[in-house]
């Protein structure tokens, strides 16, 4: 294989390798996003349910079980690092948006760096195309001066 196919091979596993890592971090996004969208449905919960209400309750499994709010203002609420803390209505629903405006950043910084890595593709598809366009170009020139060499022997 020649140098320019090694290197347009080359080219060509390294736009590879972004892409795989650019469909990463989409992922990462959508589960970001998919996490927001909990936290307001939490936060919608909590700032309709009242004292008394009767609410399912997820037991795993697709199986829940009707529970009544004994107190709306004793909310578990997870703070993160596997630590939870009992909160009043008021408190969780901050709480819950500060993990929103936590996750917001994620997926800016996230976003930041897929954009920083199509760049970089860009350039480098942009790279293998001026090389198959020269390696086509050295390829024409070649079989001119074959057919030239030819029309000289005649």
């Amino acid at each position: 294989m020649g140098g320019g196919q090694q290197q347009l091979q080359q080219l060509s596993q390294e736009l590879q390798a972004l892409d795989e890592e650019i469909e990463a971090l989409e992922s990462e996004i959508a589960d970001y996003r998919e996490e927001k969208t909990d936290i307001d449905d939490a936060v919608e919960a909590i700032e309709t349910l009242e004292t008394g209400a009767t609410v399912q309750v997820p037991l795993g499994g697709g199986a829940y079980v009707r529970a009544e709010v004994q107190d709306i203002d004793e909310i578990i609420v997870s703070l993160g690092g596997n630590y939870s803390a009992e909160q009043n209505q008021t408190d969780a629903v901050d709480v819950l948006r500060r993990k929103q405006e936590s996750l917001d950043d994620r997926i800016e910084e996230t976003q930041a760096e897929i954009d920083e890595l199509e760049s970089e593709s860009d350039e480098l598809e942009q790279q293998a195309q001026q090389m198959q366009q020269q390696m086509q170009q050295q390829q024409q020139q070649q079989m001119e001066q074959l057919q030239q060499a030819a029309d000289d022997e005649e």
